[in-house]
């Protein structure tokens, strides 16, 4: 069984057919390394939300099978998918036909009878919070943004109804002077200020101080060239966006045009302005935002990087020197061994002693030898 990479699960995933074949394979490779099973739903998650809606309930019965079939090797799986199923869920039933919706509402169901999560937590995930969150926190950026206007287009149009045969002038000098609060000093800077931008960290300083994630292993290079290109389209390369953004009237920012509005139909007229002017800002703010914690996350990718590639090269250092001892050693021994070798005496000089001499005694002569003496 092939090892485990992001770009291997990508790449498996791209092969993934409504199959049940093509499921239970996949299934049971993500739960042989459920050890990645925090990458592996993050991943998925990522993919899910790249994909066509057609294509979404089949993630979702992949997560199913793997949820279900993992529980007795370990609680992982059922641990990590839970943290980015109500994303998931809001995706998944985006723009889908109610057919799926209901595809996808009958799987969360079957969690919760068969107790895989309990019943607040599916409720949470159909709540779509995640994306509940979101609105909530435009609207309430909204809300900061715009009160003064609201609150002074309100009174302007009910004064104006009231005394509408009155002067113009008298109308002008009513609202800045009785219903619009002093706007604050552009140069006046909030006391906690200073302090504030003290505390701030730089995007390097935070990433230095993200502790490194030995479980995961070391990058892998091709996901990290692939969310580096990505970077080169995020929301501070939108030049559209921010061409808009410089192009809002001065009127959406400047309290000051509140004096001008004379009656009702003006003053919905720039209110409109102003909401869709912090629509912009606050979309523009999230992704901005999303685009900041996916810089930390390639910043972190890039330092592990970097820090396997210094291990792997001071590794590969430490081997040449011991190679190279190894080799001084050997080159000592051959230069010994040719010196025993030119110290050897020449054969060819020796005298040949075979062909002179007489040859050895036999046995008989011996003992011949021996009667004679007696």
């Amino acid at each position: 069984m092939s090892s485990f990479t992001d770009s291997n699960f990508v790449k498996k995933l791209s092969e993934l057919n409504n199959t049940q074949q093509s499921i239970q394979t996949l299934s049971l490779w993500l739960i042989h390394h459920r050890k990645h099973s925090k990458t592996i739903t993050q991943v998925w998650l990522r993919e899910l939300q790249k994909v066509r809606p057609s294509m979404r309930l089949i993630y979702m019965y992949l997560a199913n099978d793997v949820i279900q079939n993992s529980k007795k090797k370990g609680p992982e799986f059922t641990r990590d998918f839970a943290t980015v199923m109500t994303d998931a869920f809001a995706s998944a039933t985006k723009d889908a036909e109610e057919k799926v919706k209901k595809s996808v509402d009958r799987i969360l169901n079957i969690w919760q009878e068969r107790g895989v999560y309990s019943k607040n937590t599916i409720d949470k995930i159909k709540s779509g919070t995640a994306l509940q969150d979101i609105t909530e926190r435009r609207k309430k950026k909204i809300e900061e943004y715009i009160p003064t206007y609201k609150k002074a287009i309100s009174d302007i149009a009910a004064e104006i109804n009231l005394k509408r045969g009155r002067d113009k002038k008298k109308v002008e000098e009513y609202v800045p002077v009785n219903k619009v609060k002093d706007p604050q000093p552009v140069d006046a800077a909030p006391p906690n200020k200073k302090k504030k931008k003290e505390e701030m960290l730089s995007l390097r300083e935070e990433i230095e101080l993200m502790s490194k994630d030995d479980t995961s292993g070391p990058p892998d290079a091709e996901e990290l060239v692939k969310r580096l290109s990505d970077l080169e389209h995020s929301a501070s390369s939108d030049a559209a966006v921010r061409e808009k953004i410089a192009a809002l009237p001065p009127e959406v920012s400047d309290v000051n045009h509140l004096a001008k509005i004379h009656d009702k139909e003006s003053g919905v007229i720039l209110s409109r302005k102003v909401e869709d002017a912090c629509i912009l800002l606050s979309e523009y703010n999230f992704r901005l935002n999303a685009e900041l914690e996916e810089r930390k996350m390639v910043g972190k990718m890039l330092k592990d990087f970097i820090a396997c590639q210094k291990e792997q090269l001071m590794s590969a250092e430490k081997k040449i020197e011991e190679y190279k001892k190894r080799l001084d050693k050997v080159t000592e021994v051959r230069g010994e061994l040719e010196s025993h070798i030119k110290n050897l005496p020449d054969f060819d000089l020796l005298p040949r002693l075979t062909g002179g001499l007489a040859p050895l005694p036999s046995a008989g002569d011996l003992f011949n030898m021996q009667d004679g003496r007696h």
